[in-house]
């Protein structure tokens, strides 16, 4: 390939134009979406449907992410490619050991807490708090961040346990196939929802399965809102019939930052004392960006190059694979 490679960055990659930029070492061109149907080689985004494939003939989409659930497979020419990229587990890892200590220790309410001013009532109001060590993470997926999560959970002495598609996971205490999940539920302290949205996951989480969880037991989402049902873990939650969630991953999200009737779920999860909302923000840190979009930079590269592309989750046969 002798002319530069056109790249459409879609969604929320354009703001991360510089940053591909300073690492890609081909000949390149930033192509502006405009009215007419464009050629570029490839687009870079969460996000690709039937509007996108009409805007764009693309060769290759790169999500700038794992999850490839927004991208309408049938609405790609056959002769496109799709990659995905992680880089992610380390700072969601983190962020899933932080929601466990803080639902067992309760630091944040500890410091809060604190009133030097009435010190001698402060100190003699002091409540128990609970330990993580020996207790139960139930990790649902076992890929890059279930993995991550095993080894920072084994080294505070929890016991893991997991299931996944292939029901193997060679750092858990225990492992088994989906179809052993109610065991995996009973048995869990830290449920973690670490697996992909497919048509199998969907609602996979639902009012049959809180029923055998504990009552103690915390739900921690870090993979998709869905795999979850929406309305039964509000009920679980708000009823005492699951102890806690810390929700990272949502329902519903704005088109844009001026959207102001934008609401994350049907459902006001913000408002239970025992929940911890976040913004989908467990893997939002400058280390992450960097690596990943060094790995879409390589793989632009290895494209314009025409070098096997890492990653691959559909190869231009049109033929859906699994992700490398």
């Amino acid at each position: 390939m002798t002319s530069p490679l056109r790249v459409a960055l879609l969604d929320g990659a354009r703001t991360q134009r510089a940053r591909l930029a300073k690492v890609l070492t081909i000949p390149h061109e930033f192509v502006e979406i405009a009215g007419q149907r464009q050629v570029v080689d490839a687009a870079v985004g969460f996000r690709f449907g039937r509007r996108e494939a009409e805007q764009l003939r693309v060769r290759l989409v790169h999500v700038p992410g794992a999850g490839a659930d927004a991208v309408d497979m049938e609405a790609l020419e056959s002769d496109c490619a799709v990659c995905n990229v992680f880089e992610h587990e380390v700072p969601v890892a983190e962020y899933v050991l932080a929601a466990v200590l803080n639902h067992a220790i309760g630091y944040p309410g500890m410091i809060r807490d604190f009133v030097a001013e009435k010190w001698g009532e402060t100190y003699f109001a002091r409540q128990p708090h609970g330990e993580i060590a020996g207790s139960v993470i139930g990790l649902v997926g076992f890929g890059h961040i279930g993995k991550a999560v095993a080894e920072r959970a084994r080294a505070f002495g929890m016991r893991v346990h997991a299931v996944s598609r292939s029901g193997q996971a060679a750092q858990a205490d225990w492992a088994a196939d989906v179809s052993k999940l109610p065991e995996l539920l009973a048995c869990a302290d830290f449920l973690v929802i670490a697996c992909p949205l497919t048509a199998e996951t969907r609602g996979l989480i639902g009012v049959k399965e809180f029923a055998v969880m504990k009552r103690s037991a915390v739900l921690i989402n870090i993979g998709r809102a869905q795999v979850v049902d929406e309305e039964a873990l509000f009920q679980a939650l708000e009823s005492g019939r699951l102890g806690g969630a810390t929700l990272d991953v949502w329902y519903q999200y704005p088109e844009s930052a001026g959207d102001s009737q934008a609401r994350p779920a049907r459902f006001p999860f913000d408002r239970l004392p025992n929940v911890h909302c976040t913004a989908h923000s467990s893997a939002w840190t400058e280390a992450m960006f960097d690596r990943r979009y060094a790995v879409i930079a390589d793989n632009l590269a290895r494209l314009y190059s025409g070098q096997p592309l890492r990653n691959v989750i559909r190869p231009a046969t049109g033929h859906v694979g699994e992700s490398a």
